[in-house]
């Protein structure tokens, strides 16, 4: 049975790669080159295998280009939404002046709610604290000299400012929440696995998906109960992101030029194609390796092939490696922290020079790290 299987494989090797004679005259010399059906079998396994690379290489461009695309569109329909939103507010605004300024019992309820619209406000206010370029973004306007205006004119005044406050708390927030989004869409990481759930206001408004209701628990119109809605999703969702995004791989281990990207490529040692599973960077001996996320040390030793070898565990299902380190700074069960020194670059295991060879995992599969390069990147921007 064994002999009968060996047969049908060495017929079907015959036919597809039989055995070929090539003859080349150089100089009105002719040489004779016998293509075995081995040698043919290994030519087709490389063309194979750069078509592949090629096609992921290709996808992954591919997919970046369309992350942005989606990214830029989403920002500038926000925009324009904004702009007319603001246009609105101004007309609006503008028709209450005459209204107040005809009606004293009008200008009370105007100033009743400004202060209940006030309270509501400085709840939202108080989310954006700690979060960067909030505070000079969402600064308030300085209020009206009473000397050059009257009662009505101070209170629409700031009503309006309070529209625009919470008008820019909402693009702000969304904003942010954008650039997030993008990080994780180009790390190929699907975002709405990693934002918050609810509302950052939290309490019953969480609940309060219906505008009347959520009007009433803030004791304010429905309008500026709508917006200061849209303001707490958005904030939200950038926390979630953002408390996520600190805790993954998306910074470089060392600033040394990359030398060798993931996927195909010709093994450096016996020249065919091969899988490299991660990123390769060169410098000198002993340049500093710095751990890309926070974690904790699960390896600290030698790895077959990889020589010095530290493993960091980030949680989430994530995982770096660092190889062929010359020096190691950490040992297993050791807590680190992001950027913290982990080992110096060297050129132990399988290698060649002096280089850092790094890899990213995802719940157990590699993945291509300069996409959580470019991620951290974004978020940098």
């Amino acid at each position: 049975m064994v002999e009968e299987q060996g047969q049908v494989r060495r017929s079907l090797i015959d036919r597809w790669f039989p055995e070929r004679h090539v003859f080349l005259r150089t100089n009105g010399e002719i040489k004779g080159h016998v293509l075995t059906s081995g040698r043919q079998m290994m030519m087709a396994g490389a063309g194979i295998a750069v078509a592949a690379w090629t096609l992921v290489a290709s996808g992954s461009f591919i997919f970046d280009l369309a992350a942005r695309s989606r990214a830029d569109d989403e920002i500038v329909r926000a925009r324009a939404a904004s702009e007319r939103l603001n246009a609105d507010l101004q007309a609006r605004l503008e028709t209450a002046v005459v209204r107040m300024s005809a009606t004293t019992g009008g200008l009370d309820e105007m100033a009743s709610m400004v202060e209940r619209r006030h309270a509501a406000l400085t709840g939202v206010m108080t989310m954006f604290r700690g979060v960067d370029g909030a505070e000079a973004v969402l600064a308030p306007r300085p209020p009206l000299p009473a000397a050059q205006t009257g009662p009505v004119q101070r209170i629409v005044a700031v009503r309006m400012d309070q529209e625009r406050l919470i008008e820019r708390a909402g693009d702000f927030a969304q904003t942010r929440a954008e650039r997030l989004r993008l990080a994780f869409r180009l790390a190929g990481l699907n975002p709405a696995a990693y934002a918050a759930s609810g509302s950052a206001l939290g309490g019953p408004l969480v609940e309060a998906r219906d505008p009347k209701a959520l009007a009433t628990i803030l004791d304010v119109d429905e309008p500026f109960a709508i917006r200061i809605r849209h303001a707490a999703d958005n904030l939200s969702e950038m926390r979630g992101l953002a408390d996520a995004a600190e805790g993954l791989p998306f910074h470089r281990p060392t600033q040394a030029r990359t030398t060798s990207g993931f996927g195909v490529r010709f093994d450096p040692f016996n020249g065919r194609p091969a899988v490299h599973q991660g990123q390769d960077f060169a410098a000198p001996l002993n340049t500093a390796i710095h751990a890309t996320a926070p974690g904790i040390v699960s390896f600290a030793g030698v790895r077959s092939g990889y020589g010095n070898t530290v493993e960091i565990d980030h949680g989430r299902g994530f995982k770096t490696r660092f190889a062929h380190l010359n020096t190691m700074a950490v040992q297993p069960g050791q807590r680190v922290a992001l950027g913290q020194r982990i080992g110096g670059m060297g050129t132990t295991g399988r290698s060649t020079g002096v280089h850092l060879h790094y890899e990213v995992w995802m719940d157990g599969r590699p993945q291509n790290p300069a996409r959580f390069i470019r991620a951290g990147e974004q978020i940098v921007q």
